[in-house]
């Protein structure tokens, strides 16, 4: 039987600077624009192809630069332009066994630069989707129909959640689907979306709701896909502490405890 969670204080965010990819996306156009102009001084010939192609691979690198309201305004385009990058080299990440590193390289360039555009200005409608394999798979609560419904009895991070979501206040999505998550996010207009999935499901929404500025948390697989996963609810705290203005009321509120077990 599993031993009960111990759920530490919440700390500051973790850094991340997506150096792997940031190493091609910005790298790669960067190096291709110094060959075209170095071509260009070298030949005569068609110079002006040549600096045409270099002027167009510093605008190809430019939107990685972009942070802070830039990026805000610019986001969907700029998710676009980035999720094209992740998708072209992932292929090639998987064969050289780096799939899920390039994945969150991605990830964390995506996380800093939506940390930088909220350090002074948080959000104010915030929206944590969760998905629903974090529940033991066999457990009988109904949390996709009521969260509350959960025994909290220690062994999962659902209980763990509500009763932070609880004494937070937080408005928060468990959902068994993508498709259902990426609805949910289009129908509640959250300024800001706190979601925790695996690696390839982050890429996914990522690219598929690249108007929403979005902090992605990856979800720890002890058990393989979708079976009792794990993740750091401290690090989801401390993500809405920083990022999100509280709602907590004032007083002290006792979070919700229910008797039983899973």
């Amino acid at each position: 039987m599993k031993t009960l969670r111990t759920l530490p204080a919440p700390g500051p965010l973790p850094e991340e600077s997506g150096f792997l990819f940031l190493l091609v996306r910005r790298g790669l156009p960067i190096g291709m624009a110094l060959a075209a102009f170095l071509a260009a001084a070298m030949h005569s010939v068609g110079r002006g192809w040549w600096m045409l192609a270099g002027v167009g691979a510093l605008a190809a690198a430019w939107p990685s630069f972009l942070k802070g309201e830039a990026f805000l305004r610019n986001r969907a385009a700029i998710l676009r332009q980035d999720g094209l990058w992740a998708n072209a080299i992932r292929p090639l990440a998987k064969w050289l066994g780096y799939e899920d590193a390039w994945i969150l390289s991605f990830c964390g360039h995506n996380n800093r630069r939506t940390r930088e555009s909220f350090g002074t200005r948080r959000a104010r409608r915030a929206l944590i989707l969760l998905p629903h394999c974090i529940q033991m798979a066999r457990c009988k609560a109904g949390i996709l129909d009521d969260l509350q419904a959960c025994y909290d009895c220690g062994l999962c991070p659902v209980g763990d959640y509500m009763n932070a979501a609880l004494l937070n206040r937080w408005e928060g999505r468990i959902t068994n689907r993508s498709h259902k998550a990426y609805r949910e996010a289009r129908e509640y207009r959250p300024d800001l979306i706190v979601a925790v999935s695996c690696t390839d499901r982050l890429l996914k929404g990522l690219t598929k709701l690249p108007e929403i500025p979005s902090y992605v948390i990856p979800l720890a697989l002890p058990h393989g896909m979708c079976v009792d996963t794990d993740f750091s609810v401290p690090h989801l705290v401390a993500a809405m502490e920083s990022l999100v203005e509280p709602r907590r009321p004032s007083g002290e509120i006792q979070p919700l405890r229910k008797e039983g077990i899973a």
